[in-house]
């Protein structure tokens, strides 16, 4: 998805306590109104919800990314890798702890950095949207990703939201 004033956009992610360093692609909604999720082939990046609140800006920026996937991806119509897991860009965010910083690399190289506030697990079918999304009148970021255990449909059956505020 093109963005406009790329200069403010996120271009990369960083949470040094976890060796998280990833580059973002951003997202819209997908068919059915969900928050796009990068797609496999791209399970290193995070992908931010262009449609919503820049890094910096008042609200809740938005990151998306894989814990894990399949290393059999297809790329150019050829298979590449096996059948087992891979880890994705958001692999260790359950790892985080309360006061530990994740900065916003922007595309004019400028960074905006943040302070982990809170750190959950919710089963997808209990998710607190409105709490995930709600507006804020400070700079805020959610970093979103799998977690709980993998369901017998081979799906995660929860997942993690860690919340940050703006630091300083």
């Amino acid at each position: 998805m093109p963005v406009s004033d790329a200069h403010s956009a996120p271009v990369r992610l960083y949470a040094p306590a976890i060796h998280l360093s990833a580059d973002v692609l951003p997202l819209a909604l997908d068919g059915a109104g969900a928050i796009e999720v990068p797609g496999f082939a791209d399970a290193a990046k995070a992908g931010w919800y262009a449609l919503g609140p820049r890094p910096g800006q008042p609200g809740p920026a938005v990151f998306v990314g894989h814990r894990d996937a399949p290393d059999n991806v297809y790329r150019h119509g050829r298979r590449v890798g096996g059948r087992h897991l891979k880890n994705g860009a958001f692999a260790k965010i359950g790892r985080l702890h309360p006061g530990d910083r994740v900065e916003v690399e922007r595309g004019d190289g400028s960074r905006v950095a943040f302070r982990v506030t809170r750190i959950g697990t919710y089963r997808t079918d209990r998710f607190p949207t409105a709490r995930v999304y709600a507006p804020s009148r400070r700079p805020e970021l959610r970093l979103i990703t799998c977690g709980g255990l993998i369901a017998p449909d081979g799906h995660w059956d929860a997942n993690v939201v860690v919340t940050a505020v703006a630091a300083g």
